[in-house]
């Protein structure tokens, strides 16, 4: 089973990394079973490049019948879930989101809904959210999901934010062109999932300063970064709503308030068309919206 999990993700994805992080393992976890599987049926299902993978005719073909099969073992498992009396909620949300905004106020949820099972499902990877398995998610990106209802909660924007005892160490980086001489934290999907996204160059240009290449180590997560930040290892491109805790507890300081860049994304509210008048979408929907007008006026007051 753990063969074919591996291989469906890495064929649906076409990427052993993204299978990797929607499975919870490592890459080359996936690698070796998706190999195991190879050897027990004698054929390549993938052609392996340098910086891609793509399906054989056998490896297509293949992915059809396990991904029926899958989805047929998912709705099954789903039916007998079913049959307990307790009401279940399960939500899916980004890695970052999870950590930095969201499991920080669950324990407020779970009081509102005490009779039911709530989930929290954690995956980078948008989830498909027909299958049954996953009730409604918190998704970041542009807000156009096919085939939902969506609804946005929070906007956000990015502005530098560092450690004060990084900022004192490096001088009090009074003016923007300080940061040049800092380490400065890139979140990966900045760099490389968008090019319109906002980055360290597009901050400086904002700051009136342009003509330079930044570098400085890149992590996978904004939450990564954040973390790194907290540790005094750099100044991070601080995404307001992952950031906003730590500044108001004082472990970060944001540094240029006055720049601040908008993130291009948004936080949004996704459910199929069949759950909106579920009474456990209302009830979590109703709580979300308390939660983010509260963080949004404790935002303005700060």
């Amino acid at each position: 089973m753990q063969t074919l999990r591996a291989f469906e993700a890495a064929g649906r994805l076409l990427s052993m990394a993204l299978a990797a992080q929607e499975l919870n393992v490592t890459p080359g976890a996936i690698s070796r079973q998706i190999q195991t599987l190879e050897d027990d049926l004698g054929v390549a299902l993938f052609h392996r490049m340098t910086r891609r993978i793509a399906l054989t005719e056998e490896g297509a073909a293949m992915l059809q019948v396990v991904s029926r099969a899958l989805a047929e073992l998912t709705r099954e498992a789903e039916r007998l879930r079913a049959r307990d009396d307790t009401p279940r909620l399960t939500i899916s949300t980004s890695v970052s989101f999870a950590s930095k905004w969201f499991s920080q106020r669950l324990h407020r949820l779970m009081a509102r809904m005490p009779d039911v099972d709530i989930r929290l499902e954690v995956s980078d990877v948008n989830v498909d959210l027909t299958d049954g398995r996953i009730d409604v998610a918190l998704r970041y990106g542009s807000g156009n999901y096919q085939g939902t209802i969506t609804e946005k909660i929070l906007d956000e924007t990015m502005s530098p934010v560092c450690s004060p005892h990084y900022r004192t160490r490096m001088g009090g980086l009074a003016h923007p062109e300080d940061l040049l001489r800092c380490t400065l934290l890139n979140e990966s999907r900045v760099l490389h999932d968008d090019s319109t996204l906002p980055n360290w160059e597009r901050w400086f240009a904002a700051a009136g300063i342009t003509g330079i290449r930044t570098r400085g180590p890149t992590l996978s997560h904004g939450s990564l970064t954040i973390d790194a930040a907290l540790r005094g290892e750099g100044v991070a491109l601080g995404r307001s709503v992952l950031v906003a805790e730590d500044i108001a507890a004082g472990r970060l300081e944001e540094l240029f308030p006055e720049i601040c860049l908008p993130a291009g994304r948004s936080y949004d509210l996704v459910c199929m068309p069949g759950k909106v008048n579920d009474q456990m979408f209302k009830v979590l929907r109703s709580w979300l919206m308390e939660e983010v007008d509260a963080f949004n006026m404790n935002a303005s007051n700060d």
